[in-house]
């Protein structure tokens, strides 16, 4: 299985003073990556990657210290990636064992299910919420179809942050 995860909630990005990958989750973006964390903390994961933005990394420590893992650094997940570059690194990560999570954006993954889908393979690329996980599930080595999880599907609710 593949996790395709989008960036929790960071704000709003027009407020935000400096450098844009620097933005940092907000509090409910804080809440939703428990709620990731606990959703996926279950899952025979081997491998946990991330944009180099900060709030995609910080997206997925939790999971990954839940896990006892490091977090890989990928610039094919990064803000306005290559497609080429990020079909790739999945399709490379579809032929290794045990399942992995990728957190990016609302432009990457976006671009994955499309390509995804023009393949025919059975995605519905129209939705990618922020704090969403796509379960792309890998069969002989390729994605036979994706499910998609909404954050309030995970768990994330606003009474968390009290």
């Amino acid at each position: 299985m593949l996790y395709l995860v989008r960036h929790a909630s960071a704000g709003d990005r027009r407020a935000w003073r400096g450098d844009d990958s620097a933005r940092p989750l907000d509090p409910m973006g804080h809440a939703q990556a428990e709620a990731i964390a606990a959703a996926l903390a279950s899952a025979p994961i081997l491998r946990v990657l991330s944009s180099p933005s900060v709030r995609c990394v910080q997206t997925i420590e939790p999971l990954a210290a839940k896990l006892g893992m490091d977090i890989e650094i990928s610039a094919e997940l990064a803000e306005g990636a290559d497609g080429w570059r990020t079909e790739a690194l999945v399709e490379r990560l579809c032929g290794e064992a045990g399942d992995s999570v990728l957190c990016s954006h609302g432009d990457v993954i976006p671009e994955v299910l499309w390509r995804l889908s023009y393949r025919d393979i059975d995605v519905n690329p129209t939705r990618c919420k922020k704090a969403s996980v796509w379960e792309l599930h890998v069969v002989g080595g390729t994605v036979s179809h994706g499910v998609y999880r909404s954050p309030r599907s995970l768990g994330a609710r606003l009474e968390d942050l009290t």
